[in-house]
């Protein structure tokens, strides 16, 4: 028989890492999380996308894998949509957080877990404000469902949500947020390749991708320096500070190389395949 891997958990974010920057799942890499998955290692996928676009990246690769979306607020089984987590904001938090938001200009569309209705998102109005959320709706159309009282009366179940801006305008959105909501949520600001403006990513506080795999690894018995996190953008720092091995992608933001034990090559030259070797075979 063959011994158990030093790494039994391989969490593995979508953009950036597992598919390239043409959005591709190259064969190397679908070729190389079969190994793992053959090897014993219990592969998942941890991204920000939400669940139905993360949906279809699964059957390609031919292994069951557990879909961490929402950059750790949600977490499903794709076999049959089962919810196996769901975040939740503390009472009274998210109206105020949506007029926080709403006050300084910007919409926000906020996550809730509604995938088998045939929506993803709330938003309040048909039409953004900003050109990057704009762009954002044009490209993802029948995504989103109006709720009017969003301000008010937000809808319930919600789990997450974002805002769309300049980067300038995310990070300074981020700071004030953060000032008058003290403890109450979690931030991050990044940039998808698909869009051309940056997300400001809103959630519990606490719930990030490493928490999300904290509590699979736990039903598993997969101890934290048994898990190999691999990513490339700022909501994947957390995973790869905390994992026992910890993979910046060669086109990570300097902040994830800074977090990460190993540096692979990037996502255009099958790095995760890189990986994945070096964890069967070195």
């Amino acid at each position: 028989m063959n011994p158990r891997p030093r790494y039994r958990l391989l969490a593995v974010d979508i953009d950036g890492t597992l598919v390239n920057s043409r959005d591709e799942l190259t064969p190397a890499t679908r070729a190389a999380l079969a190994r793992a998955g053959r090897a014993g290692m219990h592969v998942v996928l941890a991204t920000g996308r939400r669940y139905s676009h993360a949906l279809p990246l699964v059957e390609p690769l031919g292994i069951s894998v557990p879909l961490v979306t929402a950059s750790g607020a949600l977490v499903k089984d794709p076999a049959d949509h089962r919810t196996l987590y769901q975040a939740a904001f503390a009472d009274g938090v998210l109206p105020r957080l949506v007029e926080a938001v709403e006050r300084r200009g910007f919409d926000v569309l906020l996550y809730a877990d509604t995938f088998t209705q045939g929506f993803d998102f709330y938003l309040a109005r048909p039409s953004a404000r900003r050109p990057e959320l704009a762009e954002y709706l044009s490209l993802n159309p029948g995504c989103g469902r109006l709720w009017p009282e969003l301000v008010r009366q937000p809808p319930p179940g919600v789990f997450a949500g974002f805002v769309m801006g300049t980067r300038d305008e995310m990070l300074a959105l981020e700071a004030a947020l953060h000032a008058e909501l003290p403890g109450d949520i979690l931030t991050h600001v990044l940039r998808s390749p698909r869009y051309r403006g940056f997300m400001c990513e809103l959630a519990p506080p606490g719930v990030t991708k490493w928490s999300a795999i904290q509590r699979l690894a736990a039903g598993w018995r997969i101890d934290e320096v048994e898990i190999c996190a691999v990513g490339d953008d700022v909501n994947d720092i957390p995973m790869i500070r905390q994992a026992g091995l910890g993979v910046a992608m060669g086109n990570a933001v300097d902040e994830v190389k800074a977090a990460a034990d190993r540096i692979a090559p990037t996502h255009d030259e099958d790095g995760l395949a890189e990986v994945v070797r070096w964890l069967l075979e070195d």
